[in-house]
């Protein structure tokens, strides 16, 4: 891949945006000590709501057609309101350790969700490079934390599976609409869906520190608007939906990193060595093909 074509393909998109929701973790963490998680869903996504209203309307964005609707309303019900109810229930009952490995999941069950519906296929080197991603987050989170087995692991699972299901309907969705349509409507659906949280957010936004306000717009126009946008964009361009949600490897490691940064957790041995296997194994993952065939050519002429 050139210099040229890396940003124009699905890399740098899908790299942007899980740099905002590393972030997110950092700005959730601030924003828990003044709001319940279903503030925290409703409001960051009505944040992000009302921004890419402002920008689809400056934009002359075209509404969806009245058939592809049941698809967006789908959308938006699987990636935001059940995801973020099945998940906050998981988290209730595991560790953080336990929650991390499981929602890592993602990127195998998409992959293999878009192998049985949508015929895409992953080259053995793929497959491999899943299975060092996933040993990396087994390092970085295990190693010094304690994997909890109960009923909130189920609920885990299930978040897995929703937000894989939402990678194939943003697929989907991108064939067909913008990037900034197919988001921006998904994210318009779960938020009338989390409106159901509405009066518990009015009573803790009055009476929330003006940090953690900060927070919530933070979460709300970088983790939530602009970061969805910049997922879409990265499904359109994609050869496959692997190839995007695989980024998602790298958001335990990078959190860690942005903690350290930002609230000073310092990282432990852990972090250095999952981190380094989990980056290992996204560029074995993009760019293992080429360099097999690179090696393969090499080969033939010596």
């Amino acid at each position: 891949m050139t210099k040229g074509s890396f940003w124009k393909s699905a890399h740098p998109w899908a790299m942007v945006t899980i740099l905002f929701w590393s972030l997110g973790y950092v700005w959730t963490k601030t924003a828990m000590g003044y709001f319940s998680a279903g503030s925290i869903g409703f409001l960051r996504y009505a944040v992000a709501s009302v921004m890419l209203l402002v920008i689809a309307a400056a934009g002359g964005m075209a509404p969806p057609r009245r058939k592809d609707l049941p698809w967006f309303l789908l959308a938006g019900a699987v990636g935001f309101f059940l995801y973020m109810i099945a998940y906050n229930l998981g988290q209730e009952t595991t560790t953080v350790a336990t929650a991390s490995v499981l929602i890592a999941t993602v990127p195998m069950i998409t992959a293999l969700l878009s192998r049985v519906f949508c015929g895409e296929r992953l080259r053995p080197v793929q497959w491999a490079a899943t299975a060092v991603e996933f040993a990396g987050v087994l390092v970085l989170t295990l190693l010094d934390g304690v994997l909890s087995g109960n009923a909130g692991v189920a609920w885990l699972l299930l978040a897995a599976v929703l937000l894989s299901v939402y990678n194939l309907l943003q697929r989907r969705l991108t064939r067909t609409y913008s990037a900034l349509q197919a988001s921006a409507v998904s994210i318009f659906s779960g938020t009338l869906l989390l409106a159901v949280f509405l009066p518990a957010s009015v009573r803790e936004a009055s009476r929330a520190a003006p940090g953690a306000l900060l927070c919530m717009l933070l979460l709300g126009i970088f983790t939530s608007g602009l970061a969805y946008v910049a997922w879409a964009k990265a499904f359109a361009k994609a050869e496959t939906a692997a190839q995007v949600s695989n980024y998602m490897f790298v958001t335990p490691f990078l959190t860690s990193l942005l903690g350290a940064a930002v609230l000073g957790e310092v990282p432990g041995p852990s972090t250095l060595v999952g981190g380094g296997i989990i980056l290992a194994g996204v560029l074995l993952f993009n760019f293992g093909g080429q360099m097999q065939r690179r090696i393969a050519t090499w080969h033939h002429c010596g």
